[in-house]
């Protein structure tokens, strides 16, 4: 069934706030500084091998990051076209400013931060929002961030429960993220067995209250 312009927009403005709340918690899990998310373990990895053997000053981890997301999207080009929305870009594009802004905000109150508990409190709290607000990005059916989509695809595909497929991909990017060079920490594995499952338990929630918003706005 064709879309509106309408309900287009409406899921794009849906995307974008749950977009800002998964970076939120990504931001939560950056400052807590006990490792980065498998996805960045994998890009660092990449980023310091290819250091290793180019050097010019395009070569940068954010910029890694991108292609590597650019990558991903063109794959699934060939894989299943349908995968790819315009949310998706927009995803790519925004992620990091979002981490920015927040960073600009809650850096200072963490800034003295050094008990382990506390951290690692952080760090689950940190998981649950970003696996909240990916679930409204995904549900949204706006499109969804590149490295999430690596997740969605293969559950789709497999017909496997998302929760399990997203611990089985993060664990994967971690394992040749370390192995090419990448670093992580106990916050790397919280996120690698914990954002799958919480995401899991979300989606049919979020699922249900976006249908009924885009019910009542869209007539």
């Amino acid at each position: 069934m064709k879309r509106s312009l309408k309900e287009i927009l409406i899921r794009i403005v849906i995307l974008f706030l749950g977009l800002s709340v998964a970076h939120l918690g990504v931001t939560l899990f950056l400052l807590a500084n006990l490792g980065a998310d498998p996805f960045n373990v994998l890009v660092q990895g990449i980023f310091r091998t290819l250091s290793g053997f180019l050097s010019f000053p395009l070569l940068t981890h954010g910029n890694t990051h991108v292609v590597i997301c650019f990558l991903i999207i063109i794959a699934l080009l060939f894989i299943d076209r349908s995968y790819i929305k315009i949310g998706t870009i927009l995803c790519m594009i925004c992620g990091g400013p979002i981490i920015d802004f927040f960073t600009a905000i809650l850096s200072a109150p963490f800034a003295n931060m050094d008990s382990l508990v506390i951290k690692i409190l952080i760090n689950g709290v940190g998981c649950f929002i970003l696996a909240f607000g990916m679930t409204i990005v995904i549900k949204s059916d706006a499109g969804t961030g590149p490295n999430d989509l690596v997740s969605i695809a293969l559950a789709d595909k497999l017909k496997k429960n998302f929760g399990v497929i997203r611990i089985i991909t993060d664990v994967s990017f971690v394992v040749i993220g370390f192995l090419l060079g990448g670093s992580f920490g106990i916050g790397t594995l919280i996120c690698a067995f914990l954002v799958g499952p919480v995401a899991n338990i979300f989606l049919p929630f979020n699922g249900k209250w976006i249908e009924n918003l885009l019910h009542k706005l869209v007539k």
